[in-house]
């Protein structure tokens, strides 16, 4: 099952030399036009300028002001706005902060302090050489007009070689899978290898466990699912599906695996990461979901497409117009389709899987669902690990000495006009006699005129 989703992930010509790519310098010799990258990297690439509905500049300086206070503060921001994180994720993060806000989403930021010097033993130590050589041989397919991984010993796939390589040695038993490909070179475009590292350890354990190991056992109980879901939410398009005889398996594990990273415009790329980092793997089954709509959505589309050919051509050629990145990202949060939904879909199909499958079971409770449920497990996580018995102290005071007692004075028979001596000399001038009764002692007996 591995072998045929990997290798109908990476299609090459029997000709085609592994040591060659679409981004070889042969290629990438035209004119001047063509070689100049747009601004995302991509060499030729149409996204030079800021596409139709693309947010205006003073908004993304307020998003990015917004998110700056956030991660200033995220532990607190994750605890009592999670929500406005949601908000903001969905509306896009700001392409100069994305760098800063996956690892946070995502909780990479606390594997990597938890575990220093990780990587780069990793990164040192002599790779499987078996692994070594499949992936050596997938580094120039992974986004070939990229400016980054257009050569072969340029930093782009130096580094993916490595963080793949890391993988393998930190997952055995896992090894790797050609999907992990182009999801760890959209890490590598923000990220430097180490927080991509362990990025994609994230998304491989915690977001899609089950999915890149050898028997991909998630993905077929997602599979199932999905076609539920289809059946419920898209009952016309279910039909003609099984009609055409287009299982999901034939689409669903590129979109994926990947990511979508090989299935729409890298903008709407970006915008789906964003989203998926931040509410899990429902993002997944909603984009799915939304392109089965656009591709076979209205009769007249179903009817272009009579036989299997016909309808994986159509899913896999939706028009860019439909995949811009707001247009595109309103339609899929509008998807009916929440995280209790999913969660009691799961439960339907895991109780249905047969119990002859080969393989490992699936555990989608391993599953966490978005960054809130990683960063209250992290949390919860480390105050474990910080634990520690603590031993009584007897704190011993000293006792006390006895306060001296104060010897009440000898007033019986006295009066506090008599405490006051009159010094000897001539009568102080005051007022007569007549006056003392209105006017207190104290303002007669110490008045001064001046």
């Amino acid at each position: 099952m591995a072998q045929a989703l990997g290798e109908d992930l990476v299609q090459t010509s029997e000709g085609q030399d592994d040591s060659s790519s679409l981004g070889s310098d042969s290629e990438l010799s035209g004119p001047g036009p063509y070689r100049q990258a747009d601004r995302y990297g991509f060499i030729g690439g149409s996204s030079a300028e800021p596409g139709p509905g693309h947010p205006p500049a003073d908004l993304i300086r307020q998003r990015e002001m917004k998110w700056v206070e956030m991660t200033s503060h995220w532990e607190k921001t994750m605890s009592r706005r999670y929500k406005k994180v949601k908000m903001q994720c969905r509306k896009g993060i700001p392409s100069a902060l994305r760098a800063r806000c996956w690892p946070l989403l995502c909780g990479a930021h606390v594997c990597q302090k938890n575990s220093p010097g990780t990587y780069q033993e990793l990164a040192e130590a002599p790779g499987d050489p078996q692994w070594m050589e499949t992936i050596s041989r997938d580094l120039h397919r992974q986004f070939p007009l990229h400016e980054m991984f257009v050569s072969p010993q340029g930093h782009g796939q130096q580094g993916l070689l490595q963080v793949l390589k890391a993988y393998t040695l930190h997952r055995p038993e896992q090894g790797y899978c050609q999907a992990q490909g182009p999801v760890a070179a959209v890490l590598l475009m923000h990220l430097p290898p180490e927080e991509a590292f362990w990025c994609l350890v994230q998304i491989c354990e915690v977001y899609l466990p089950g999915y890149y190991g050898p028997h991909m056992e998630a993905v077929q109980l997602d599979a199932e699912v999905f076609t539920a879901l289809l059946r419920r939410l898209l009952p016309r398009v279910h039909k003609h599906l099984q009609q055409v005889g287009v299982g999901p398996l034939l689409y669903l594990p590129e979109w994926f695996l990947c990511l979508f990273a090989r299935s729409l415009p890298f903008p709407t790329v970006l915008r789906v990461w964003d989203a998926f980092l931040s509410e899990g793997v429902k993002v997944l089954f909603r984009v799915g979901l939304t392109l089965v709509r656009l591709a076979l959505g209205t009769t007249e589309q179903r009817l272009a497409c009579p036989g299997l050919l016909e309808t994986l051509g159509a899913l896999r050629a939706i028009p860019p117009t439909q995949l811009q990145e707001e247009v595109f990202m309103s339609q899929v949060h509008s998807v009916a389709l929440s995280e209790q939904d999913l969660q009691r879909e799961i439960r339907v199909q895991l109780a249905r899987l047969p119990e002859s499958t080969s393989g490992p079971p699936p555990r989608p409770q391993a599953r966490l669902p978005g960054a809130q449920a990683i960063f209250e497990a992290q949390q919860l996580a480390g105050v474990q690990g910080d634990t520690r018995p603590e031993v009584p102290q007897i704190v011993v005071q000293p006792p006390e000495e006895p306060r001296p007692t104060r010897r009440k004075p000898q007033t019986r028979g006295k009066t506090f006009h008599g405490l006051l001596t009159r010094p000897r000399g001539p009568p102080l001038e005051g007022p007569s006699r007549s006056h003392r009764g209105s006017t207190s002692f104290l303002d007669t007996r110490f008045r001064f005129d001046f």
